[in-house]
């Protein structure tokens, strides 16, 4: 999977995207990988032009900061409307500068199980991998969630940084958009409101499927990764919490433990949970 991972990206390419210059207007979407960054992407795009879906992956018209360059997308091409927006998954630390921040956090058990079910099928086939394995060789192995969310904790208060809680969105996700318009300085009406809830939702974004399935990514993929083609890299699955507890006991605690070991000093919150309860207070 690692091998296969490396044929795709290429550092010079990736350099060139993070040396982006953003105007203290531009709104960055900087979630971990499976932490709610294609719904932010819907929402944000869904705001600033009223419902444009004229699109056919949503990474061309909200452009993924590193993997830009790789795809042949100019980062400082004119964008169909204002705020300009841009995804990354970089940490605080290294995302480009100078401009405003949407940051989303997710339960790790659910990240876990979302990024196994991305990379089954793409990276590698059903069942050559069981999520244990998948887990054990990956997740535990770095402290890329870890550190990402570290970062972004850290400037939690700030005023160019919006951070938000997945599960928060899922529980009241009027509130939520009524949030993010604020932020990118968008007017909320009635009827741009419904809108947003209504392309927001995973029914919307399943039956527009192909619209976030990660489609320039996968062309990618398969051309400089000889990986099959028709692979399925669908980012729009299930719009739900709780995907966690499908792992086993002895993740979920292994996954306490190392949330304590990495979190607790910096948060003072012993789990997860605890620390979605301070950020719905």
């Amino acid at each position: 999977m690692r091998e296969l991972q490396g044929r795709l990206f290429d550092r010079e390419l990736i350099a060139k995207g993070m040396a982006l210059q953003l105007s203290s207007s531009d709104v960055v979407i900087t979630p971990w990988g499976k932490s709610g960054t294609t719904w932010t992407q819907q929402i944000v795009h869904t705001l600033r032009t009223r419902g444009d879906m004229d699109f056919d992956d949503i990474s061309r018209v909200v452009p993924w900061i590193e993997m830009s360059p790789l795809l042949g997308i100019d980062l400082d091409a004119q964008q169909r409307a204002k705020p300009r927006a841009f995804k990354s998954h970089l940490p605080a630390t290294l995302v480009p500068k100078g401009g405003r921040y949407i940051n989303v956090v997710r339960n790790p058990a659910d990240v876990l199980v979302s990024n196994f079910k991305f990379m089954e099928g793409w990276f590698f086939e059903p069942g050559a991998i069981d999520i244990e394995a998948f887990a054990r060789d990956t997740f535990f192995k770095t402290n890329d969630y870890y550190e990402h969310l570290k970062s972004w904790w850290l400037r939690r208060d700030d005023p160019d940084v919006l951070f938000l809680a997945y599960e928060l969105m899922l529980k009241d996700s009027s509130a939520s958009i009524k949030r993010i318009a604020e932020f990118i300085d968008v007017t909320l009406d009635d009827e741009l409101l419904a809108l947003t809830l209504e392309h927001s939702t995973i029914e919307f974004m399943l039956a527009h499927k192909n619209r976030f399935d990660d489609a320039l990514m996968r062309e990618l993929s398969e051309r400089d990764g000889l990986l099959p083609a028709g692979s399925d890299s669908a980012k729009v699955r299930e719009g739900k919490a709780g995907s966690g507890r499908v792992l086993s006991e002895q993740l979920h605690s292994d996954l306490d433990e190392r949330w304590r070991a990495q979190m607790l000093e910096l948060t003072g919150c012993n789990n997860y949970a605890e620390l979605l309860s301070a950020l719905a207070t």
